[in-house]
Parts: structure tokens; sequence; C-alpha cells
């Protein structure tokens, strides 16, 4: 019975291990979105989400070895960089090095359920910490860039798992073009029939991080779980999204089935701009 719980010890110890290097083992995805044979406009897009920055397995230099000879337009940070005051400061070196990339239209960022664990003061610091290193935090509001002289509308839902979105207000005196959605939970398009977008960015669920052999622990994280929508591309009511994986992990510091992500979209900018339908 003791080399037999010697042995079981020794084999928890090994998967645990392997379940350790995973966090580690990062995958850069990158991804077209309407492209199209004739020449237009693209906007070459940096996701990163859900940080954690309790668990993350990739220091800033790491990062800015990844990332330094790609070419980025736009940084977009779908939330959930932390959920405890004391980590806070490790969040300004990673901000370091994104200011070291050659970013045109600037660096923009969401908050995601994790992030308002902290209390008032708290999140108003690490909101502080983020617009100080160049990041425009966007909390149910909207704002205008031109690429190559295209309209393109930078659209940041609050999160949606904590009751905090608020479409009508994100949308709000939006201009006609092409409408790019960041946000935390994707959930939230379930409910944006009456609400167009061309591309939209979330993050929150980590592709599952342990998924062994099915991510059964999501179920309780709204309605696209069990639609199967846990990663990756996904349509819904002809609007294309994204559900990044995540580049930290929540609770235990392993992965079982999913990998950190760093995502690279391209997503082309056409004349053929949609006009946002009111709420219903």
């Amino acid at each position: 019975m003791i080399l037999l719980f010697i042995a079981l010890l020794g084999v928890l110890f090994y998967l645990f291990n392997r379940a350790y290097k995973n966090t580690k083992d990062i995958i850069i995805n990158r991804i077209e979105i309407n492209q199209t044979d004739k020449q237009e406009s693209v906007l070459n897009i940096l996701q990163l989400s859900d940080m954690h920055l309790e668990n993350i397995s990739i220091t800033p230099d790491e990062l800015h070895e990844k990332l330094k000879d790609e070419t980025i337009d736009l940084i977009a940070l779908t939330g959930d960089f932390l959920d405890r005051k004391r980590t806070i400061p490790k969040l300004i070196p990673y901000l370091k090095v994104l200011n070291q990339l050659d970013v045109k239209y600037g660096m923009y960022a969401v908050f995601g359920n994790h992030d308002y664990v902290l209390r008032k003061d708290d999140l108003n610091n690490l909101k502080e910490i983020l617009e100080v290193h160049g990041c425009k935090v966007m909390q149910n509001e909207n704002k205008v860039i031109s690429v190559e002289g295209r309209t393109v509308n930078i659209i940041g839902i609050d999160d949606c798992s904590t009751g905090r979105s608020d479409l009508e207000a994100s949308f709000a005196n939006i201009t006609n073009g092409t409408n790019l959605v960041i946000t935390h939970d994707p959930n939230i398009v379930l409910n944006m029939k009456n609400y167009h977008f061309d591309y939209l960015m979330a993050g929150h669920f980590h592709g599952g991080q342990i998924c062994y052999p099915k991510a059964y622990h999501l179920m309780k994280m709204g309605k696209l779980v069990k639609m199967n929508m846990i990663k990756g591309m996904h349509v819904h009511d002809g609007k294309p999204f994204y559900i990044n994986e995540g580049l930290g992990q929540t609770g235990i510091n392993i992965r079982i089935g999913s990998r950190p992500e760093i995502t690279l979209h391209q997503l082309s900018i056409s004349y053929n701009n949609h006009e946002s339908l009111p709420a219903s």
C-alpha cells in the first residue's frame, strides 16, 4: 500500500508539472477577418486578454521578444488583468513593453469580472496606471480613429458577466464606419442583434483552461459555453467574433487542453461601412 501511494504521488506530481509547463507553451494565433482580393486597408491588432498577473508565465521581456518584429497598428486588452491590490504594480513592466512597440492607433482596454473584485479606490488606481501608460480604458463608450481615411469606431463594452454592460451607451452617437468591439465576456453577442459590429474581440473563458475531457466547469459562465463556443472564431447573427484563450491563468496555475494565447488579428477595412441599428 505504501509503494502504491508513493507511485500515485509520483504520477500526480508528473501530471501537475506537465500541466504547469503548458502555461509556458504560449501560442501566437494569426487571424484574418474580411480579407478579399480587393485592395483594402488592413488594421493589424494585437489582442491580449486575461493576463491574471497573479498567475502569468511569461515575463515582460519574453513578451517583448515575441512581439518586437510584428506589425501592430492597435493594441486591445480585453480584461481580467488581476484581482488583488498588491498585484497592480506588476502590470507596469508589461505596459512599458507594449509602449515600445510601434503602434499607430493606440492601446485600448476594458475591464473584466476579476478586475471588478478590487475595491473602488484600487480599481481607480488600476485605471490610472493604464491611462498613465498610454492605454485608453473604455467603459461603455466609443472612440473614432481614421485608418487611411476610413472611419473605424472602437467600441468598448463593459463587463457583461457582472452586469456592467450598457449597449446603448457604448454605441451612443456612433458614426458610420467599421465597428470594432472590445469587451471581456463574449456572451454579450447574444444581446447584440440590433447593434451592428464588423468584428468583436473578447476573452473570459481561458479556452476552458482545464479541459479534461471537457470544460464542464464553465457551464455556469453563460449560454455560449452550452453552444460550445469557448475559444477561437465564431459567428452569431451573421457577425464574427473571437474568444481569446487568455495569457494568464486563474485559480491554480496549470493548463490542460488549452494554452496561453497571444492573438494577432488582421481586420480588413473597406468603404462598405454599415450604420449601427438603434436598440429596439
